[in-house]
């Protein structure tokens, strides 16, 4: 009992001192805001709404665009602007900027109905005979994902954005998801399935 008492206070204490700090965070972001809006949710739906999303996931994807850049693609994920915009943040930087960005509430965004049948049935349901696994497994039925999982937050998204990830993943341009996860499904889909999750996604907030 001492042990797993010693175990679980030295997890609280890394906790504390692995934390971000959220008014540092803010002085930070002002470069970030020409893409990502003032508050983490863009105008420009090419790029992602990052406020709201979990810290862990946002601190996941800084430090491996930093790692693809300085590994020219190799390792990591490696995107010109981001990588670029990644490569001089300090560790402390990485972590004030994510808690800054999930402290925020991500925007509002809808579904369009002619897409709500079709979405919901693979979202929840997948597809057996085709072998893909329905996303409400790792995302959850409102796609909120879960910290502790590291799978992001979906739901609010822009459609425009969703729709490039799986492309990527799916053409495998982008591969730092956790044990292929990603990678594996995506390949599945067509062009179809891909364009009614992405938008399907938007609104199940």
């Amino acid at each position: 009992m001492k042990k797993l008492a010693l175990i679980l206070t030295l997890l609280a204490s890394c906790s504390t001192w692995a934390q971000g700090d959220i008014e540092a965070g803010k002085q930070k972001s002002a470069t970030c805001a020409a893409c990502h809006g003032q508050e983490g949710n863009s105008t420009l739906t090419q790029y992602p709404n990052i406020a709201g999303q979990h810290a862990g996931y946002l601190e996941k994807q800084l430090k491996e665009f930093k790692l693809g850049m300085e590994t020219q693609g190799k390792q990591g994920r490696l995107e010109p602007v981001m990588s670029g915009m990644a490569m001089p943040l300090t560790e402390q930087d990485i972590m004030d900027l994510s808690a800054y960005f999930a402290s925020l509430p991500m925007a509002d965004n809808t579904t369009p109905e002619e897409v709500i049948p079709e979405g919901k049935a693979l979202y929840l349901a997948g597809d057996m005979e085709r072998g893909i696994t329905a996303c409400v497994a790792c995302h959850g039925p409102r796609g909120n994902g879960t910290s502790l999982s590291g799978f992001p937050k979906i739901s609010g998204q822009h459609a425009d954005y969703v729709k490039a990830q799986l492309e990527k993943f799916r053409s495998a341009d982008r591969a730092n998801d956790m044990n292929a996860m990603m990678r594996d499904i995506a390949k599945k889909l067509t062009d179809e399935d891909i364009d009614t999750l992405s938008k399907y996604v938007g609104g199940l907030h």
